[in-house]
């Protein structure tokens, strides 16, 4: 279910009083035992599906005196809706959806683990004649609007001198977009995997545009609500612990390896080579000291720069947003995007530098 501008401030209204409810029952946000965890089907969240499958996540919560629920949601975006409003403490999403929704929403969150970024996974596809991105000019493009499809978009459009007037957004949900892509009358869609190499499969689909083309931009993490993690730091050790351990085994390129991406691509609804396809597409970020350099290195404020501005131009940081400094974003080195008064988004490298450290 794609988010409409209407559903965004419906859901920032929601977020607003469970914030004020938080904060006026301390209770809630007190040490507790126990946390569900939503996520959603896409290449580079399937080892949180498989980690959770073979007793490895359990391992890791054995370990801190926790445990985790991890909660399968179909529809991603109703996943991130889920999370902001309260019902649980952590989930899957990517950076722009972080911005745009529970931290638009007023409930301050923290990425504990960056899973990857999109280098091919997200993509824009013309159909028959339009064999170039200046193709696109004129036409219309199915997508998720308002989501990274929508952004990927406007990169692209940016790198050919066009502009989104020179196109017609129609707002279609990532469940119906290989449905649409067949309908004789859809010309241009925008999307992610595996719904991408679906349509990539058809002989009339050409990749005009990639996300490989944007590298570090679409970043794919585990986003826990910040007062839950800080309360419970405990439960940060136990997702970084079990990513990293399933990292380690997709790393090996053995058997072992082999056994446990073809459980993913399973899971996902395709199989070793479908899955491994995707992979490719993936900049997975299997060493922790690797995935803490990227958080904490000088790119990662400048792309928010741009996923912010493009969020604001689009009305989507929140309501009543009067700037592109509406909402802060925290980064480790202390430095903060926007109002400082009104951090909402944080990243952290601290669970990952422990993982490097082997402490954890």
């Amino acid at each position: 279910m794609p988010v409409s501008i209407v559903q965004r401030i419906s859901l920032t209204l929601v977020a607003l009083l469970l914030s004020a409810t938080f904060a006026a029952s301390p209770s809630l946000a007190a040490e507790k035992k126990g946390f569900k965890i939503a996520w959603s089907i896409y290449a580079g969240w399937m080892p949180w599906e498989y980690a959770n499958q073979k007793g490895i996540l359990k391992k890791w919560a054995d370990k801190y005196g926790v445990a985790i629920d991890l909660v399968q949601i179909n529809d991603y975006v109703e996943s991130i809706n889920q999370y902001t409003a309260g019902q649980f403490d952590g989930c899957t999403m990517t950076n722009m959806d972080m911005l745009t929704i529970p931290a638009a929403g007023g409930v301050d969150s923290t990425a504990v683990v960056i899973n990857d970024f999109s280098n091919g996974n997200d993509g824009i596809v013309l159909k028959g004649k339009g064999k170039t991105l200046a193709d696109i000019k004129g036409q219309k493009v199915n997508l998720v609007e308002l989501s990274v499809s929508h952004y990927l978009l406007a990169r692209a459009l940016a790198s050919a001198k066009l502009a989104e007037r020179d196109i017609t957004v129609v707002n279609t949900s990532d469940a119906d977009i290989v449905a649409a892509y067949k309908a004789p009358e859809v010309t241009a869609v925008a999307t992610w995997n595996p719904q991408l190499s679906e349509i990539l499969s058809s002989p009339d689909a050409t990749l005009v545009f990639d996300s490989a083309k944007i590298p570090g931009e679409i970043i794919d993490m585990m986003v826990v609500n910040t007062q839950v993690l800080k309360d419970n730091p405990k439960l940060g050790k136990a997702l970084a612990g079990a990513w990293y351990e399933t990292m380690a085994i997709m790393a090996k390129g053995d058997a072992a390896a082999s056994e446990a991406k073809a459980a993913m691509g399973k899971a996902a609804g395709t199989d070793l080579a479908g899955y491994e396809k995707q992979l490719k597409a993936t900049r997975l970020f299997i060493d922790p000291a690797e995935a803490a350099a990227f958080v904490k290195g000088a790119d990662l404020p400048k792309t928010m720069d741009l996923v912010r501005t493009f969020s604001f131009e689009h009305g989507i940081l929140g309501e009543g947003a009067k700037s592109v400094d509406a909402v802060g974003i925290a980064f480790p080195d202390g430095k903060v995007l926007g109002d400082k008064k009104n951090v909402k988004m944080r990243f952290s490298a601290e669970f990952s530098e422990l993982a490097a450290a082997g402490k954890l």
